[in-house]
């Protein structure tokens, strides 16, 4: 799926388009230029909230909308966004339910829906702390609910989600090493048992991810082995600490 081509020309209603590339090696800057977007160039920085918050900056319009290319505004949800930002009834920021496509299906359940993002926003009242890849933009003000869905395809094949669930799990890795976790007995049991049996639990059983078939058990069970994964990784990455300094 070509993600910004398939993207761009939904946007037409909006005042502005800014688009940040990161390094890439493919047409995007080209697409990007071809459908009208500001563009800038930055350095890849795996915080990729690094990044969002310069596109941010550069924004004239009083309202800002963020996306990321494998996302989708449907028609109901643009007027919807038009209107809110006619009449925000003292919101500062809106909150927009994201609805996840996984390997040709859409998930209903397991914490996958409604997978509520914050999105929309008045500009001035909102920044991310830029310490984490999955934070949120924290808002100075009211924040409302919008009724639309915002459309998400982030993984079409299983090595597609491989592939990020490897980036993801080593900025998580690094988050820790800067965090000052240290292995041990007791972050053994939390990241290698405690939060992951959790974790499944809560998103398979209790809420019902079971009923979006084995798209819903991968989703389920790779979130819950990311904990573990990260673990590894700082394990890993003490280990070469250690060799190095011996």
């Amino acid at each position: 799926m070509d993600h910004l081509s398939e993207l761009l020309p939904d946007l037409e209603w909006a005042d502005e388009i800014i688009y940040v590339d990161c390094e890439s090696s493919d047409e995007s800057v080209k697409i990007a230029k071809a459908h009208n977007c500001s563009v800038f160039q930055r350095p890849n920085n795996p915080n990729l909230n690094i990044n969002k918050s310069f596109a941010m900056e550069q924004a004239e319009g009083e309202w800002i909308f963020y996306l990321d290319p494998d996302e989708r505004i449907p028609e109901q949800l643009a007027e919807e966004i038009l209107a809110r930002i006619q009449n925000p009834q003292d919101n500062m920021a809106f909150y927009v339910n994201r609805r996840n496509h996984y390997f040709g299906k859409w998930l209903r359940h397991g914490s996958q829906y409604p997978d509520r993002q914050l999105r929309l926003f008045k500009r001035g009242h909102g920044q991310f702390p830029q310490q984490h890849v999955h934070e949120r933009i924290e808002i100075d003000g009211k924040i409302g609910q919008m009724k639309h869905n915002l459309y998400h395809y982030p993984y079409q094949s299983i090595s597609q989600y491989l592939s990020k669930f490897d980036f993801y799990t080593s900025f998580e890795a690094d988050f820790l090493y800067r965090q000052g976790i240290h292995p041990g007995w007791f972050q053994s049991m939390r990241f290698l048992i405690s939060k992951p049996i959790t974790r499944f639990i809560r998103r398979y059983l209790l809420k019902a991810g079971f009923r979006d078939g084995w798209q819903g058990f991968f989703a389920a069970i790779f979130d819950s082995l990311n904990y573990a994964v990260r673990y590894f990784k700082l394990m890993e990455q003490l280990s070469r600490e250690d060799e190095k300094n011996q």
